[in-house]
């Protein structure tokens, strides 16, 4: 059996999010230290902030469990026809297993059918952030300095409420 076939992919509830702060703060440190920027807004969000964004009527946060444990996260923020991918996260222990794959793929189900594009944006020196968005259809579109640290900036278009997987030439129905 493998490994990620016990993983359950589910929306991330108000009740998760002390697990939720804690997934995510274990996630990011790399990008922290890769960075030299204990500062990412990852690692710097309250609980209380978690909260509200949970409760957000434009914000879905999806959770990867395996078993009791949140092994995964993925936040999207809705905006008119547009989607903003966010907070990507998978405990350190378990990345390169496929989890963060899951997690972007599950995530276009849960949007709006009005929902045209995605988009997502990473530090330009996160090379195998950005090969994964790149292999998840994801397309660079510019990079953008914010003080020290340039962010890449990439997009997926979404064909009339259609999921498009562009290694593959099957369309899969989205769904509210």
């Amino acid at each position: 059996m493998n490994e990620d076939d016990d993983v359950r992919i589910d929306r991330v509830g108000v009740e998760d999010v002390g697990e939720l702060l804690t997934l995510r703060r274990a996630a990011f440190v790399t990008e922290a230290q890769l960075y030299n920027d204990p500062n990412l807004p990852a690692l710097t969000q309250t609980l209380e902030e978690l909260q509200a964004d949970l409760e957000s009527p434009e914000v879905i946060t999806l959770g990867a469990w395996r078993g009791h444990r949140m092994v995964g996260t993925i936040r999207v923020g809705i905006e008119g026809d547009k989607a903003n991918l966010g907070r990507l996260a998978v405990a350190p222990d378990l990345q390169g297993h496929g989890i963060g794959t899951k997690l972007l793929f599950a995530i276009l189900g849960y949007l709006p059918e009005t929902i045209k594009e995605v988009w997502v944006f990473t530090g330009q020196n996160s090379k195998h952030n950005i090969s994964l968005y790149n292999e998840a259809g994801y397309e660079h579109q510019f990079d953008k300095v914010f003080g020290d640290l340039t962010y890449a900036y990439l997009r997926k278009v979404l064909e009339a409420g259609n999921i498009v997987d562009d290694d593959d030439e099957s369309v899969a129905q989205g769904e509210n």
